[in-house]
């Protein structure tokens, strides 16, 4: 899928090793990097070459918590006003699940000042993150330059058990790939269980990809693609997936009745776990949120689990909605006044404590179970906390329970 997608934007058959120019479909950046990218694009004397294909968010840290991140989103607002460019103010929601909302659609090729723009290739775009150089040059040229990623072919097969979700998919791929396993690869999915997933459930897939090194992560954009782009009322929808009979570097295959709900241990993403083998390790603040699990079907997981119940005395609950339009959801169909009953404390959308801006910080020593993507040293804001991952049905039933838990028992 990368070769087919670069070959059509560079108007050639290309092949994974070559380095390529190849036109650019949208570009963006968020209030974390934007300022920095904005210095690029004046210090080259450069504008924007499409405006309506550029677009700023600010997402990081929402509202702003001190003088100097105020300053840096109104340098952001200010630039994207005089521009003409796209621009979503803080509490819209997080950069990539407004692209894949509002802009991403298959067969492009999209760019954003971040690791995990990879997120967007789960409806059959090549998506990928770039530094506030290139990404300058991008958005004001229409073009960039790419080396034709390799491809791993991951094939998923088999029903997912009770209490498994597609973020357990992940964990189980990034600890079987280990973290540098797919450095500068293109990932494709593929396999019965991938096409029977929502898009919420592949955007989660799609988005993890970086975690184990790799340059882009695809899904083959089908009628659930089409459903999802028509239910937010957006046209554009074609068909990409490879050619039959495509070469692999290699295949990864995954038999989804054998997975069981995992955890990531603290300090690096792949260091997996089955649930039941993590221990009785007792977690301080649960949170559910960031572009990986923050959307309203991730929210209606944590309700469902949660009716009815409370959270366990001594443990908080953050809920951080990935978007207006999410938050907007769990208004209308109750989800939201089931959590906030149970007991959580629910911000605005954004990236929250996942980017350690605001919104949870863990304290000296606590531990920190969260449905993000990285657990690095500091990653959650305080490099003295703890931090694991897990899918949000583990952070609910962990928040009913006090200790990393399996959902099973819940659903």
């Amino acid at each position: 899928m990368s070769e087919k997608i670069i070959g059509e934007h560079a108007g050639r058959s290309v092949s994974a090793g070559e380095t390529v120019i190849a036109s650019v479909d949208l570009c963006f950046t968020h209030d974390a990097s934007g300022p920095l990218l904005i210095s690029q694009l004046k210090e080259l004397g450069l504008d924007l070459q499409n405006p309506r294909r550029t677009a700023f968010f600010v997402d990081h840290a929402v509202p702003a918590p001190r003088r100097e991140s105020a300053n840096d989103q109104k340098i952001v607002r200010e630039f994207a006003k005089k521009a003409g460019a796209g621009f979503h103010e803080a509490g819209s929601g997080i950069c990539h699940q407004l692209v894949a909302e509002e802009y991403a659609l298959p067969g492009q090729i999209v760019l954003g000042t971040d690791s995990h723009t990879v997120t967007a290739g789960a409806l059959g775009a090549f998506a990928t993150g770039m530094g506030a150089t290139d990404m300058a040059v991008a958005m004001a040229l229409g073009k960039t330059w790419l080396r034709v990623p390799e491809t791993l072919l991951v094939k998923v097969t088999g029903e997912l058990g009770k209490g498994v979700f597609s973020k357990d998919v992940a964990l189980h791929l990034v600890g079987t790939l280990g973290s540098e396993g797919a450095n500068y690869k293109s990932v494709e999915f593929s396999g019965e269980t991938v096409e029977r997933m929502e898009t919420s459930q592949r955007l989660t897939l799609s988005n993890m990809v970086v975690e184990a090194g790799a340059k882009a992560g695809l899904v083959p954009s089908d009628l659930e693609t089409k459903r999802f782009l028509e239910s937010l009322g957006r046209e554009g929808f074609r068909r990409v997936f490879p050619d039959k009979g495509a070469q692999y570097e290699d295949t990864i295959e995954v038999e989804a009745g054998k997975l069981r709900p995992m955890v990531a241990l603290p300090g690096s993403v792949d260091n997996v776990k089955p649930v039941e083998e993590v221990g009785e390790v007792e977690i301080d603040i649960v949170f559910v949120g960031s572009c990986t699990n923050g959307r309203i079907e991730d929210l209606r997981v944590v309700a469902k689990i949660l009716s009815g119940r409370k959270l366990r005395e001594g443990v908080r609950l953050v809920v951080t909605p990935s978007s207006r339009r999410t938050l907007v959801e769990a208004v209308k169909d109750g989800t939201l006044q089931t959590l906030i009953g149970a007991g959580a404390a629910v911000t605005p959308p954004g990236c929250g404590v996942c980017f350690g801006a605001l919104g949870g910080v863990p304290a000296d020593g606590e531990r920190i179970l969260a449905s993000t993507n990285r657990n690095f040293k500091a990653r959650t804001g305080n490099p003295e906390a703890l931090t694991y991952l897990a899918s949000p049905a583990v952070c609910a039933a962990t928040a009913v329970k006090g200790v990393i838990a399996d959902p099973g028992e819940f659903l």
